[in-house]
């Protein structure tokens, strides 16, 4: 059985507060873009869960998510018999796109669907969480407004469809823990939730994310993507999550004569779905 598991992108990401159990309180909006992973699930051959990586080379620091998810369901369905897991890699990865906790999200639905498990959205979300912050947000995969740890999801109405976007990932690996280790939590003074609901003209003063500063920083070259959307008449461009992507609302009207460095990844896409 396969699946193609897709990206998202962060609009606005203000850092609220810092927890006591570590974790950081964050608002966001998590939007699904079209762009896609593959995974598939196969009878073992040897009785002994496996996986198997092809397209981009994942950055071993720990153990894969897809082969956690499968842990986690084997713990309460004991029953759950060993797999081959194939995954092909096309989303960008420690990128903020999200590639490996949708990853993770789609093995967990695979599995439920695949064994008939039988497991109810909310359990679902519950062992999502447990996996990453944001693989909640793939188990729902559409708009939504986003608190707590990522976790707190409410869906929203988005008019996009008369815009395009283009991602752009210069290859730069986030390490998005150590990242989260530097960053100030502030009360934003205007919630993402108002400033979502506006125009999209609107949101280049106020829709903000706090990491692109200390990204940009350590990364100049990030910070210059960006300004080259602007320069390029983006109605509104930010880097997503904790980098190092960046993206670039246009018009979809509009020509957009936009050359990008033929080493950096770069994809447009129409946002007819919102």
């Amino acid at each position: 059985m396969v699946t193609f598991p897709n990206c998202k992108i962060n609009l606005g990401l203000n850092v609220v507060q810092k927890r006591k159990d570590g974790f950081h309180d964050i608002e966001t909006v998590f939007l699904p873009i079209p762009f896609y992973d593959a995974l598939e699930i196969l009878p073992s051959s040897n009785n002994t869960t496996t996986l198997t990586v092809t397209g981009l080379p994942i950055v071993n620091d720990g153990e894969n998510l897809c082969l956690k998810a499968f842990k986690l369901l084997k713990n309460d369905f004991p029953l759950l018999p060993e797999i081959e897991i194939q995954l092909h890699k096309v989303i960008p990865i420690g990128a903020g796109l999200g590639g490996g906790s949708s990853d993770a999200a789609s093995m967990l639905l695979l599995l439920n669907k695949k064994f008939n498990l039988q497991i109810e959205r909310q359990k679902l979300l519950s062992y999502s969480l447990q996996l990453g912050s944001d693989c909640p947000f793939f188990i729902i995969n559409k708009p939504c407004l986003a608190k707590g740890r990522g976790e707190i999801l409410e869906g929203i109405n988005l008019s996009l469809s008369s815009y395009k976007i283009i991602l752009i990932n210069p290859g730069i690996h986030i390490n998005t823990g150590e990242i989260f280790q530097h960053i100030n939590a502030t009360t934003p003074a205007k919630p993402i939730g108002d400033i979502i609901r506006q125009p999209v003209s609107t949101w280049e003063d106020e829709l903000v994310n706090d990491f692109e500063k200390i990204v940009f920083h350590r990364h100049p070259v990030i910070k210059k993507i960006k300004e080259n959307l602007y320069n390029h008449k983006a109605i509104y461009a930010a880097m997503t999550g904790t980098g190092s992507t960046v993206f670039g609302i246009f018009n979809k009207r509009d020509e957009v004569d936009f050359s990008v460095e033929n080493e950096y990844f770069h994809r447009w896409f129409d946002l007819d779905q919102y």
